[in-house]
């Protein structure tokens, strides 16, 4: 990362002035998203400082590539510095997502990124949101805890507070498993993000 106190040139004419997501339209959003070397770019860039445009794609290779910085090969690396230099970092530029300053070889995230960042965060899969669960896990509970308390069969051979116990067993499992993932998938976090 390159020093805030350097500064950056103006950006160009074509960049949106006070560029926020309201100023990009949904065509241009999902055109800019659709990719997703523009996608890692815009996970990678952080804070309000400008960036090396070297530094991110030695970043967005070994993303690509499922390693580390230090273990990307200088071609991948070139690859990809050629493809943000020429195509992804001007359109993200032209968007108003970024302040692309060629001649330093620096980009700086608008205010524009920051808000653009909700829409980088996926749902995986057929994954069950969470917030489903634990209305299901609530649902099973309770139904459970209401036939031990009228001592239906099987359940009455164990004790209410053995049921209790359970239920809230399961809601603390659940909450370090749920926090557990989230601490993964972390948006700004340094591993591979989803695609």
């Amino acid at each position: 990362m390159i020093s805030s106190g350097r500064g950056v040139s103006p950006p160009a004419p074509d960049l949106k002035s006070e560029a926020s997501v309201e100023t990009v339209t949904e065509e241009e959003l999902f055109e800019v998203l659709a990719n997703h070397r523009r996608r890692y770019v815009l996970r990678a860039l952080t804070g309000t400082d400008a960036h090396d445009i070297g530094s991110l794609a030695e970043t967005v290779a070994a993303w690509e590539n499922g390693t580390t910085t230090d273990r990307i090969s200088r071609e991948d690396r070139k690859s990809v510095y050629t493809a943000l230099q020429q195509l992804h970092l001007p359109k993200l530029h032209n968007a108003g997502l970024v302040v692309y300053d060629k001649s330093r070889g620096t980009v700086v995230p608008t205010p524009a990124k920051a808000d653009v960042d909700v829409y980088l965060d996926v749902v995986r899969g057929n994954e069950l949101p969470w917030h489903e669960y634990y209305l299901a896990l609530s649902a099973v509970g309770a139904a459970l805890l209401v036939v031990a308390w009228l001592d239906f069969f099987p359940f009455g051979m164990l004790p209410d507070v053995g049921w209790a116990g359970l239920v809230v067993l399961s809601f603390l499992v659940s909450s370090l498993f749920h926090y557990r993932s989230h601490e993964q998938a972390r948006v700004g976090a340094r591993d591979r993000p989803p695609e």
